[in-house]
C-alpha cells in the first residue's frame, strides 16, 4: 500500500537470483544452502509473542474469510504513542497492527518460510567465521534491517543482521559491530542494541527528516543505558555521491574499531547506486569494488548480510563487486 493505492513491490525474487547469478559467474566462493536451525534461536534476538504470530498469521488469515490465500495481508491500525502494546489483542487486525509499522509489508503465504530460511543463511554465515572463516555472506530475501525485536516493516520480518551479530556474541567475540551501509537506515537493528554495549551499530543513510523509516536515524541517538556510546548514525542528503558517502564510511570504520569490535556484520545494502529507483545516493558501479576494499582494510572477521537494492537488472553486479574488492583487498 502506498499513497493510497496498491502497488507491485520493489523486493521482487529477481532479486536475489540476480546476486546468485552474478556470484556463480565470478567464482567468488563456494555456494551453499543453509543447515535447518533450532527456532530457538530466533528468539535470541526476538520475542516470543512476535515469533509465534508471525509463524501462523498467514494460515490464520486464511481462516478468516473465503479468498484471503488469494490476497495479502495488511496492517491497518497500529498502538501509536499512548495505545497499550503490553496486551496481544485476539483481533487478527489489530495483531498485524501491533505487530508492525507500515502498510508497506505485505504478509503472504511463504513469508514465513522465507524468513526463516534468510536467518537460517545468516546464523549459518555467522558461525561460519566464528569458526575461523575470514569472511561469508548470507544472501538473505527478505532482507532484515528494519525488523525489530517485535516488530516488521520495511519489507523485513527477521531481523537477519542482529541474528548474526547475537551468535558472534554467543560464539565468543567480546565485542560485535553492526555497520549498516544500506540507503535506508537500519531502525530494527538499531532498536535490538540500542541499550547495550557489547554490540556497537554503525549506519550511514538517507536523512530520516525526508527518508523512510523516518522516525530513527538522527545523529543524535548514541544509544541508552549501558549502550550510551555505543550508537552511531550518519545521516547524508539525497544526491550524496561517492566522495561524501566515502568519507561518511571511513568515519564509520573508524568507530568500529575505536569500539573495539572483534567482528564486524555488514548490512550490505546497494540502493546507494545512482540508479535505484526508491533512493537518492549517487554511487557508481565501480565505487562498490572501492567499498569492499575499505571494508575488508578494517580487518575484522566479517558476515555480509544482503539487505536493500532495486536496481533489479544491477543489483548482482553492485553485490559481487563489494564482495570482489574485499576479496581482493584481503
Amino acid at each position: 500500500m502506498f499513497r493510497g493505492e496498491l502497488v507491485p513491490c520493489f523486493e521482487v525474487p529477481a532479486r536475489a537470483e540476480g546476486v546468485l547469478h552474478e556470484l556463480r559467474l565470478r567464482g567468488l566462493g563456494p555456494i551453499e544452502a543453509p543447515p535447518a536451525i533450532d527456532g530457538a534461536l530466533l528468539a535470541t534476538v526476538h520475542q516470543p509473542r512476535y515469533l509465534e504470530f508471525l509463524e501462523g498469521a498467514w494460515d490464520e488469515w486464511v481462516a478468516l474469510a473465503p479468498g484471503n490465500d488469494q490476497r495479502d495481508a495488511l496492517p491497518s491500525c497500529w498502538p501509536v504513542r499512548h495505545h497499550r502494546s503490553d496486551v496481544v489483542p485476539a483481533n487478527f487486525a489489530a495483531r498485524m497492527g501491533l505487530f508492525s509499522f507500515d502498510a508497506g509489508t505485505p504478509l503472504t503465504a511463504g513469508t514465513w518460510a522465507a524468513a526463516r530460511e534468510g536467518a537460517a543463511c545468516a546464523l549459518a554465515a555467522a558461525h561460519r567465521v566464528r569458526d575461523g572463516a575470514r569472511a561469508a555472506f548470507a544472501l538473505t530475501r527478505p532482507p532484515g534491517h528494519h525488523a525489530g525485536a517485535d516488530f516488521f516493516g520495511g519489507y523485513c520480518f527477521l531481523n537477519n543482521a542482529a541474528l548474526a551479530a547475537q551468535a558472534l556474541r554467543d560464539g565468543g567475540a567480546g565485542r560485535v559491530a553492526v555497520l549498516d551501509v544500506d540507503y535506508h537506515h537500519g531502525n530494527g537493528t538499531q532498536a535490538i542494541f540500542y541499550d547495550r554495549a557489547d554490540v556497537f551499530y554503525a549506519s550511514l543513510h538517507g536523512d530520516p527528516r525526508t527518508e523512510y523509516p523516518f522516525y530513527l536515524g538522527h545523529a543524535d541517538e548514541t544509544g541508552a543505558g549501558d549502550g550510551l556510546g555505543h550508537n552511531l548514525n550518519l545521516p547524508l542528503p539525497r544526491g550524496t555521491g561517492y566522495a561524501a558517502w566515502s568519507a561518511a564510511l571511513a568515519d564509520a570504520l573508524g568507530a568500529v574499531q575505536r569500539a573495539g569490535a572483534e567482528a564486524l556484520v555488514v548490512s550490505l545494502g546497494v540502493d546507494t547506486f545512482d540508479g535505484d529507483p526508491i533512493s537518492g545516493f549517487r554511487l557508481a558501479a565501480a565505487d562498490y569494488l572501492r567499498v569492499g576494499e575499505a571494508l575488508a582494510r578494517a580487518g575484522l572477521p566479517t558476515v555480509f548480510v544482503f539487505e536493500g537494492g532495486y536496481a533489479v537488472a544491477r543489483v548482482g553486479e553492485l553485490t559481487a563487486n563489494v564482495l570482489e574488492g574485499f576479496e581482493q583487498a584481503g
